[in-house]
């Protein structure tokens, strides 16, 4: 007989001793040795356990296993530190300027993609985070179109009370807005001195450049999205309130009190001649107050000035872009990048490409409102 065995006959024989007892010390007594027994009945199968799942590990199959799983790792863990040495990141340098692949490079590519360094994704990133605008976008990184429901109108939710009729079905209106990704292109041309330039000085130069530009262009195709939009919501398109008013005291509070319920954390965007103008309508009024209702503003200058806009054009936008906007990424956040060094040599000058893969849109329903000029002032 084992322990087991042993262990569960003895705890029936303290069950039934415990049933005919009324000395409430003695069954307490008996209640400590189940107790004591149960623990000693834990210990055992957990020891059991170990021993088994040693024995596994302990098998030519899983031992097999778990060697390629620990390779494979390896050379993950391996391909991660190649790619930040200098050697790497000079052959990723003089890749970029050719397109001739070296052996290093080959050896760290990762489903027929070079290996990137890390400091270059970086620069990537950065140049977003550091636009004002695209900051505050959600990023995703899915592949192809990426499709995303939002809720044109529903009926609020009801108080039940016990007992009542079974509430109404909620009405319940979506549509699907459908992010199909675009490149952003933008050329650079560099000198002769420039392309001399080697590993990761050559590579911060043009990175530097063309992220700068590429997020730019972005922001700005946001902006021209979100202006295109109608005060109708289709079944594939949001729809945005209108204001239409000068700058002045009180025209930003009407926007914001335009918004949806959903779009909490609202942001300015204008032409910086616009911020003048509103903040000459603030100084206006011989008090102090202020005409952005204490809202971040961020600049666009894609956006027209208030001055030079034409009636009814959009001169301002009020939003919330992490709530009402998504930037999706198919292919990763990296700029692809190509030279073309014969187009202006008479010049000594090269030119630089740089390409971003993004699906770039509004995603909610008056997450957004526009401030338009009105006919006359």
């Amino acid at each position: 007989m084992t322990r087991l065995e042993e262990i569960e006959e003895r705890k029936l024989e303290l069950r039934d001793e415990i049933n005919g007892l009324e000395d409430l010390d003695k069954v307490e007594e008996l209640e400590k040795e189940v107790d004591a027994l149960n623990e000693e009945a834990e210990q055992i199968n957990e020891t059991q356990e170990q021993e088994e799942i040693a024995e596994t590990l302990e098998e030519p199959e899983v031992k097999a296993m778990a060697k390629e799983v620990s390779m494979e790792v390896k050379k993950e863990e391996i391909k991660m530190e190649t790619r930040n040495t200098k050697e790497y990141i000079d052959a990723f340098a003089e890749y970029i300027k050719t397109g001739e692949e070296r052996a290093l490079l080959t050896e760290n590519a990762t489903n027929g993609t070079i290996a990137v360094p890390d400091f270059v994704l970086d620069e990537v990133k950065t140049a977003w985070d550091n636009n004002e605008l695209l900051s505050l976008v959600r990023r995703t990184n899915v592949r192809g179109n990426l499709k995303v429901q939002f809720e044109i109108s529903g009926t609020d939710a009801v108080v039940h009370t016990e007992g009542a009729y079974a509430v109404q079905e909620e009405e319940l209106v979506e549509g699907i807005v459908e992010l199909q990704p675009k490149s952003i292109k933008k050329w650079v041309s560099i000198s002769d001195e420039v392309y001399d330039l080697r590993g990761e000085e050559f590579l911060r130069y043009i990175y530097d450049e063309l992220t700068y530009r590429i997020a730019k262009k972005a922001a700005d195709l946001l902006v021209a999205s979100i202006v295109a939009l109608d005060t109708t919501a289709t079944s594939s398109a949001p729809s945005i309130r209108k204001v239409t008013k000068a700058p002045a005291v009180g025209t930003i509070a009407e926007a914001v009190g335009n918004l949806s319920d959903e779009a909490s954390n609202p942001t300015i965007v204008m032409n910086k001649l616009t911020w003048a103008a509103f903040k000459n309508a603030a100084y206006a009024n011989g008090y102090g107050v202020d005409p952005f209702e204490g809202l971040r503003v961020v600049f666009n200058n894609s956006l027209p000035a208030y001055s030079a806009a034409s009636a009814s054009a959009c001169y301002a936008i009020v939003g919330d872009f992490g709530h009402g906007a998504i930037a999706n990424f198919p292919n990763g956040e990296d700029i692809e990048i190509k030279l073309d060094t014969l187009s202006r040599k008479k010049e000594d000058l090269i030119e630089v490409l740089g390409r971003e893969f993004i699906g770039l849109g509004v995603v909610a329903d008056k997450a957004f409102v526009q401030i338009c000029k009105p006919e006359s002032v």
